[in-house]
């Protein structure tokens, strides 16, 4: 395969997501978990962005001014909260469907978010840049995550971050992220994630070193069902994030 002809999009996954748009802002609905999902990861986001930018993460706007991608950001769940705190948020998916459900709610809420139906690739082609790219719950569902990766890198500015969550590669994934959260909670649908599509730390790491960028810190994501809420862990086996960042020339 040539450079020219390399995509991250795998159609398939695509139109899976395409398939359910509907249901992205429905808190009972296919994406449920997702919101249960959204208050840890935005708090993390909130903390480990105001703590490199010497920000205060208890400011009205503490992302105030700060370029952010949400790079496969669905209906919005993520990019609108994060606009919410003073980002110029370009919200990005491959699906156009998601991009309009996305741009509606937007629109209702009273949030500007700059969302378009583009890749990661198209992106770089046009030599965007941002102080922050936000690459949540997506990887698992590109065609080429090394690629991916290596793209999403040159996306992030000189001493800037990107954040990854994803699900790891595990027989404990299998059973909980999948066959758990799939078939037996019916959290999500049915073929959701394919468990030889869950990607590894190190399957990360790797592209975003050769892409410049370093991990500076790893973390585990864990549903409590007695708190019925997620909390960060140890634990790195099933969800995970990883932060990164760009050396500043």
């Amino acid at each position: 395969m040539t450079e020219a002809a390399k995509t991250t999009i795998d159609q398939s996954e695509v139109d899976r997501f395409s398939a359910m748009a509907a249901e992205w802002w429905s808190p009972t609905g296919k994406f449920r978990p997702l919101h249960k999902f959204n208050p840890v990861r935005i708090e993390y986001i909130r903390d480990r962005v105001s703590a490199h930018f010497g920000r205060d993460p208890k400011a009205h706007l503490p992302l105030n001014g700060l370029r952010v991608l949400d790079i496969g950001c669905g209906g919005g769940l993520l990019s609108e909260p994060v606009a919410r705190m003073g980002a110029r948020v370009v919200g990005a998916d491959a699906s156009e469907k998601n991009i309009g459900i996305a741009r509606t709610h937007a629109e209702q809420s009273g949030v500007t978010v700059d969302y378009r139906a583009v890749t990661a690739e198209q992106l770089a082609a046009e030599g965007e840049q941002f102080d922050v790219v936000l690459n949540m719950e997506v990887v698992e569902h590109v065609a080429d995550v090394a690629f991916f990766m290596e793209t999403c890198a040159s996306l992030v500015k000189p001493g800037g971050l990107m954040f990854v969550a994803t699900i790891n590669r595990t027989l404990k994934a299998a059973a909980l992220a999948i066959v758990g959260a799939e078939y037996v909670l019916r959290w999500l649908p049915r073929g959701t994630h394919q468990y030889e599509k869950l990607v590894r730390p190190e399957e990360i790491e790797a592209p975003l070193g050769l892409g410049g960028m370093t991990v500076t810190e790893r973390t585990g994501v864990f549903f409590n069902p007695l708190q019925n809420q997620w909390n960060l862990s140890k634990d790195m086996d099933v969800n995970y994030m990883l932060l990164a960042e760009k050396k500043a020339y």
